[in-house]
């Protein structure tokens, strides 16, 4: 074959693949789906994608409005950027959206996928896990029983960063360890081995959730393309298998001595979580719906790695929201004294009456949402939204962070303001801002039947932490260093650049912190 002949079936071939390209797209533009942008041959829009998703997707919604559609290699993604919408979503039609579309190192990380709450389908399992850890760990009733694990490892805290007074602090990392610490603490006691063999757990555990977190960060081509899932072009699976396995051996170690010390006759030193999953999965479930020991770990993993970056980020946000402006901070300290003073150590018992304080926390949340996307829907049947076809098996992306910075429902949206959120505000309009998911304008947990399971434990640590931060201690920035408030995208929403800063005591005397 001569070199004309081939360059001619060279452009036939290329233009047959633009003509079934152009075809293909009519199609979709004539199917009632959402508009959005046309993307390329087999790609889609995968290589215009900015690491910055949340970002991306909301200049997207102010090109091609507030529902929109994205190919993503052979997934097809749907981004809803209004209350409205959002609305019609996570309430209207609130079972036909709450399944998810699994990305391939949550499937490996979550045993499966069908093993825990995150990302098992609506069904019994689902409502029994669930049901579980609301009512046994992260209830009212569930926290106040583990009050004084959580009085312990804040006062360890205290104590470290009197010891550190005058030194960098990377901020984020500190309150890390200690929502890990009360975490695990709470899933299986203190009785585990000794305070120094519980330290290196919580030290590990770190690690782990950071190398997960990257894991189901990573734009990963098994979730854009299934059909080459099996090859794992990438090895994040691997990867993910790998990590597993640490959590894994982990877990067993914590299991089999929670076991043995049962059966020498010992107790645990206080309520657990674990010890209630080991009688339920002993029984084999509730008599309607099976439990396993894989449903053990599954939901350990669930609480170790949903409930600690996305509390010490929040921490570490609203600190560095209140560094920027020292009016807020020097408001928030002012409420502090006033209620509980210099001479005492602040208490849980004292965050009910930091009403100011709490505003701070949901105007962080506000900007900064713990996970800015949510965790994706995957609706069940083809629905309709805002007047589109949205098709079964699609992924529905609600973007909480657009939402939350809508001028038309914020009053200065980009500011930082917590005096929106205090009652008799006129930027209310007599509404009541809470984390029920009843307002669509503000979801920072979610909403529906899939709203985030610990709502209670992640507002009463990360008022807490905050409290304890700003009653004992001044914070300045290091000589020469700059704050900086850039965000970095993840499946939690991170500053770019940590907070490090410098703690001076404030506590009228030294012995409060070693108390």
């Amino acid at each position: 074959m001569d070199t004309a002949t081939t360059t001619t079936l060279l452009y036939a071939a290329l233009l047959a693949a633009a003509f079934l390209y152009l075809a293909a797209v009519r199609r979709a533009r004539s199917s009632g789906l959402p508009p959005g942008p046309t993307g390329l041959p087999l790609v889609g829009s995968l290589l215009s994608l900015d690491p910055e998703l949340h970002v991306y997707f909301a200049r997207l919604a102010a090109r091609y409005g507030p529902i929109f559609s994205i190919r993503l290699g052979s997934k097809l993604g749907v981004v809803v950027t209004s209350p409205a919408l959002a609305r019609e979503v996570l309430r209207e039609q609130d079972l036909v959206f709450a399944n998810r579309d699994t990305p391939d190192a949550a499937r490996s990380i979550s045993y499966g996928g069908g093993q825990n709450i995150v990302w098992n389908p609506v069904g019994p399992t689902w409502r029994l896990l669930r049901r579980v850890c609301v009512r046994e760990m992260l209830s009212p009733a569930g926290l106040d029983n583990v009050h004084g694990l959580r009085w312990r490892e804040f006062r360890a805290t205290l104590r470290h960063l009197h010891d550190v007074s005058g030194t960098p602090v990377d901020v984020g990392a500190q309150m890390f360890l200690t929502t890990m610490n009360v975490i695990t603490g709470t899933l299986w006691g203190g009785n585990i081995g000794s305070e120094s063999e519980r330290a290196a757990v919580g030290k590990e555990f770190r690690h782990l959730v950071a190398e997960i977190t990257v894991m189901l960060g990573a734009p990963n081509l098994s979730d854009f393309f299934p059909a080459l899932a099996r090859f794992d072009l990438q090895g994040i699976r691997r990867k993910s298998d790998v990590l597993k396995e640490r959590f894994n051996e982990m877990f067993a170690r914590i299991i089999e001595q929670r076991v043995k010390a049962e059966q020498a006759g010992g107790e645990a030193a206080a309520p657990d979580f674990l010890e209630y999953m080991l009688g339920l999965e002993k029984e084999g479930g509730d008599g309607k719906t099976p439990f396993t020991m894989t449903n053990v770990k599954a939901l350990l993993m669930d609480m170790v790695v949903g409930g600690t970056e996305t509390t010490s980020n929040t921490v570490e946000w609203a600190m560095a929201e209140m560094m920027q402006k020292p009016r807020i901070l020097n408001k928030v300290r002012e409420e502090l004294d006033a209620v509980v003073g210099r001479d005492v150590v602040v208490e849980e018992s004292h965050l009910p009456q930091l009403h100011y304080l709490h505003a701070v926390i949901k105007e962080t949340l506000r900007l900064h949402p713990a996970l800015p996307l949510m965790v994706p829907h995957c609706p069940n049947a083809d629905a309709t939204v805002g007047g589109y076809r949205v098709p079964a098996g699609c992924r529905v992306f609600v973007n909480v962070w657009a939402i939350q910075r809508d001028p038309a429902v914020w009053k200065d949206p980009l500011e930082f303001i917590p005096e929106r959120f205090l009652a008799g505000d006129d930027s209310d309009s007599g509404r009541k801002w809470d984390f029920s998911g009843s307002e669509l304008d503000y979801i920072p947990f979610g909403s529906g039947r899939r709203i985030c399971a610990g709502i209670a434990m992640a507002e009463r640590m990360t008022a807490y932490s905050l409290a304890m931060l700003l009653h004992a201690f001044d914070w300045e920035l290091p000589p020469g260093a700059r704050l900086d408030l850039t965000e970095r995208f993840a499946i939690v929403m991170k500053k770019a650049i940590p907070l490090v800063a410098v703690p001076t005591p404030r506590l009228s005397k030294p012995e409060l912190y070693s108390t």
